[in-house]
């Protein structure tokens, strides 16, 4: 994280632990798209990832005591979230998740052939994530999908660096072991 981002994080922390409702709306404002997007590839409908992002957003104004520096916002609130969905899976045990296949694919239908077939191998991919234990998909969403470091990723999952590490390496084998053949065709 550079210093200027980094000094951003911690004057918004500060502000927020001093109940600055500006600073909320800004939290907000930085965060929603990212967060909701967490859920929705975590398999929530779009209804439950609004509600789900809502929740998150929530327990982190009550909970901003908790975060010791603005250096570690991006993990804690990710943090949040993934236990917002966990929490929501429990609760809703019969629920079934969403097919992210639509997430990401642009509206647009006049595609060139070169596009139509990466989307096509970016379906595969993502029927493939679908098929990965809860974990693993967090683990491949946090860090491939939504950008964050290891350390970040491993602060949202609330585990290691190393258990991310072995997490996103079992994934990777289980992904292209499901859409390896297919991708060379």
């Amino acid at each position: 994280m550079d210093d200027y981002v980094e000094e951003n994080h911690n004057t918004l922390v500060g502000l927020l632990r001093s109940r600055n409702r500006a600073a909320a709306r800004e939290l907000v404002d930085i965060y929603y798209g990212r967060i909701y997007m967490f859920l929705r590839r975590l398999g929530h409908s779009r209804q439950a990832s609004e509600d789900l992002t809502q929740e998150c957003f929530l327990q982190a104004w009550f909970r901003i005591g908790q975060l010791k520096n603005g250096q570690m916002l991006n993990g804690w609130l990710y943090g949040i979230a993934a236990n917002v969905s966990k929490s929501h899976w429990r609760k809703n045990k019969s629920e079934k998740a969403v097919d992210i296949g639509e997430i990401d694919v642009p509206d647009d239908h006049t595609l060139s052939s070169e596009n139509a077939a990466h989307y096509e191998q970016l379906g595969r991919l993502k029927t493939a994530l679908e098929q990965l234990s809860r974990k693993l998909k967090q683990a491949v969403v946090l860090h491939y999908m939504q950008h964050l470091t290891i350390a970040e990723a491993a602060e949202a999952m609330g585990v290691r660096e190393g258990t991310l590490k072995s997490r996103l390496n079992r994934a990777l084998k289980v992904l292209k072991k499901r859409i390896g053949p297919e991708m060379e065709n």
